[in-house]
């Protein structure tokens, strides 16, 4: 990852000192096991455990020359304890220390993401219940539809967020997993009860049954919940760069005082925190995919997936916990212009209303459902061709003019009734406050 979008906690999780630091508690965890099982000297764990360290330089002049990373690790570790050294690694095969050790620090990054997610949550929830009531117009399909509340815009996104948190602990569980079953899932030179044991040591579960690695089911998984999170970030974006249009204006993402949005036009305010995320969402995806095209490794195991996992699981926790940082900046910083949601609402002179009107004229008045659409649309039509406001049409209409009074038409276009059950659906989310 480009040091542009890396975050300070993940570049500490996925550096290569804690690489080799995770492998190294996964190498101290058996020889303990080792130990507790008779096979390993009292004395000779007692050296490795106080000696045990490593030398990333030194690892990477090995690897140099044996072009394997773990033989180098390994022997760096054990030159670094002595004789006691020959212990280290008794038993494994490198995917054993590989997999195990990054079921470490695949937690330890989904750690860090559903805690930022949390704090990004916050930030949502807040946003929604402060504008719980405040009206604005429901599109579809880019076109004005009926009143809503920007506050139950928000609190949909709040949902889709708690949903992905959901996934991320889903994810996380079924990641714990380690093996130390050997080459090709045998045991040959151990035994599942070993393997137990070693994994609760680290608090990961064994396995069930594995090849020379854990299947890369469980690694998509990962890669899913991390996609779909991105998903909704970009789809929190895409709303906000929409309603950011000069056309709309209804909000603006943060804009700092000496910011300045294009080389050209001094005019320019750009969502371009929104349009970075947006970017970062597709890339996010395509890491998905590499993810999904890891899980079909020849026989018991191939490499295929090594270089692939070597990039795509730091950048895209690079990239997820830089999108939730930026757009929890986003929404804490969002201007939202209530007012210009009030004139895009009343934009369309009450054409909003057109399907109260239709209810009624069908359930109160015993238009046919065809008669009451062809009065309701024929008039909307004159509306948007600019001939008068929707209500005065209706009124002046003769095939509804004696069914109801003015009063009773006015009624219909309260928005009132659009709103009162917002209250009813925030009560459904426990409050964050």
């Amino acid at each position: 990852m480009i040091g542009r979008y890396e975050t300070e906690d993940m570049r500490g999780i996925w550096s290569l000192e804690n690489q080799y630091r995770s492998w190294m508690e996964v190498e101290l965890a058996v020889c303990k096991a080792w130990c507790d099982l008779g096979v390993i000297p009292k004395d000779a764990l007692e050296e490795i455990e106080t000696k045990s360290d490593f030398d990333v330089d030194r690892i990477a002049a090995i690897e140099a020359e044996v072009h394997h990373d773990v033989i180098a690790f390994v022997t760096d570790m054990a030159s670094q304890v002595g004789p006691s050294g020959r212990y280290i690694h008794l038993g494994l095969t490198s995917s054993d220390v590989l997999d195990t050790a990054s079921a470490l620090r695949l937690r330890q990054a989904l750690d860090v993401v559903v805690k930022q997610l949390d704090s990004l949550c916050d930030a949502v929830w807040k946003l929604a219940d402060g504008h719980r009531h405040t009206p604005c117009v429901g599109r579809s399909h880019g076109i004005h539809a009926e009143p809503t509340t920007f506050g139950l815009k928000v609190l949909n996104w709040y949902s889709e967020l708690m949903r992905d948190r959901e996934r991320l602990i889903s994810a996380r569980e079924n990641i714990g997993y380690g093996k130390l079953s050997g080459a090709v899932g045998t045991f040959a030179h151990s035994s599942p009860e070993f393997e137990e044991k070693v994994c609760a040591s680290l608090y990961l579960k064994a396995d069930p049954v594995s090849t020379q690695v854990v299947q890369r089911d469980r690694h998509a998984q990962v890669s899913y919940a991390l996609s779909s999170l991105g998903c909704a970030m970009e789809r929190i974006s895409t709303e906000i760069r929409h309603l950011q249009r000069t056309e709309v204006l209804e909000v603006l993402e943060p804009f700092g005082s000496k910011q300045k949005g294009s080389s050209a036009m001094p005019h320019k305010k750009n969502p371009i925190l929104c349009e970075r995320i947006t970017g970062m969402s597709r890339l996010l995806r395509s890491y998905h995919l590499a993810a999904l095209e890891n899980v079909a490794l020849w026989h018991e195991r191939d490499i295929s997936h090594s270089s692939v996992e070597r990039i795509a699981w730091p950048d895209s926790f690079h990239l997820v916990h830089y999108m939730e940082k930026l757009l929890q900046r986003v929404v804490l910083g969002l201007t939202v212009k209530a007012d210009n949601m009030r004139r895009n609402l009343d934009l369309t002179k009450g054409l909003v209303f057109s399907q109260r009107v239709l209810l009624q004229l069908v359930e109160r008045f015993g238009l046919s459902r065809e008669a009451a659409y062809s009065v309701v649309q024929s008039n909307a039509m004159r509306c948007w061709d600019g001939e008068g406001a929707f209500i005065d049409l209706l009124w002046k209409d003769e095939r509804i003019n004696g069914a109801l009074e003015r009063e009773e038409l006015e009624e219909l276009f309260s928005e009132d009734y659009y709103f009162r059950h917002v209250d009813s659906v925030f009560d459904r989310f426990p409050s964050r406050e």
